[in-house]
Parts: C-alpha cells; structure tokens; sequence
C-alpha cells in the first residue's frame, strides 16, 4: 500500500474516535410549543469570539479569557404551566448520547417526592483534561439542559455563570489547613 493509502486508512480507523459534539435533539423543539417560556441560546465558537470582544469589563477580563478557549455554548430551557408537559424520552436522547466512553457522569441527583432531578456529565480529552460539560437540570414544570463545549476548569463555572445562559455557581473555597500549635 502506498502512502496515501496507509494515510487514508488511518484517517478512516480513527475517526470514530474523534470527539463528537453533542447534538441537542430536535424533539425538544416541540416542547417550545407547550411551554410557557422557552429560552433557546445557541453560541458557536464565531460567536463567542465576537462576544468575548464585547466583554471589556475589567470584572469580565477572566470570563473574557475562558470564552476564548470554548468552542461552543448550547442552551435549551423550557417552563411548563403544568406538570407533565414533558416526559423522561424527551430527555433521553441526549443521555443517549452521554454513554459514550468520552462521557462520565459525575453527579446524578433524583428526588421523588419533589420532583427535581439534576445530572452532570464531564466530557474528558486525551490528557485526561476536562474538555465538556452537560447539565440536565429537570423539575416537574421546568427542563433545562446546558452545554459546554470546550475546555474548562470546574471553577470556570463560577465565571461564566450570569452570562450566556449559565445559572450562577457559586463553588466555595477550599478550606485552608489549620496551623498546628509549636510545642
């Protein structure tokens, strides 16, 4: 085989393992129609790089600086009226899309009672960096789902949050050892 051709089968062999991004499904269109107010924020790597110009605040100088690196923000959030305007398959597609082994589920919260229920999904790259994040925030009358695509640190989150769609996170500190007496 030549060269071309080894290339071209290499190029074939690997491209399944290329990170994918992840789509938001076209049946959560449809939930736009029964709710009572739908917030649909779709921000590609062209556009938060022109966002990101218009962040001049010196408060917004690390936002600024994270925006940069991302290659994507995705938000889809719709509040019922009612419960049960939205079912648990509408939401499946996207955790379907979650399982692949770049995924890994880090939090998984379910109440019964209350209803609420939150998952958060890292995407991790080569390196073993964090490169991707999904929330799937759902509550009786109220789907949420957020994407994050790129590389980012936990605490990114804190500086993103306000701002395009991100619910504002609040991480503490971490606490500081305490000094041990001298004898």
């Amino acid at each position: 085989m030549n060269r071309i051709g080894v290339s071209l089968a290499l190029l074939i062999l690997t491209a399944g393992a290329w990170p994918q991004q992840l789509k938001m499904p076209v049946n959560l269109d449809r939930l736009a129609a029964k709710a009572s107010e739908t917030t649909d924020i779709t921000l590609n790597g062209r556009m938060l790089q022109l966002a990101a110009k218009f962040m001049n605040d010196r408060d917004d100088a690390e936002a600024r600086s994270l925006v940069k690196k991302l290659r994507g923000i995705y938000v889809r959030s719709f509040q019922f009226e009612d419960e049960g305007e939205y079912s648990d398959s509408d939401i499946e597609s996207v955790r379907s899309q979650l399982r692949s082994p770049l995924w890994e589920k880090i939090v998984g919260v379910r109440s019964k009672r209350e209803g609420e229920n939150a998952e958060i999904y890292f995407k991790g790259d080569a390196s073993n960096q964090i490169d991707g994040l999904v929330i799937i925030a759902a509550d009786p009358k109220e789907l949420t789902i957020i994407h994050i695509d790129g590389p980012l640190d936990p605490s990114d989150l804190e500086k993103l949050g306000g701002d395009f769609g991100v619910p504002r996170v609040h991480i503490p500190a971490k606490p500081k050892p305490a000094k041990a007496d001298a004898p």
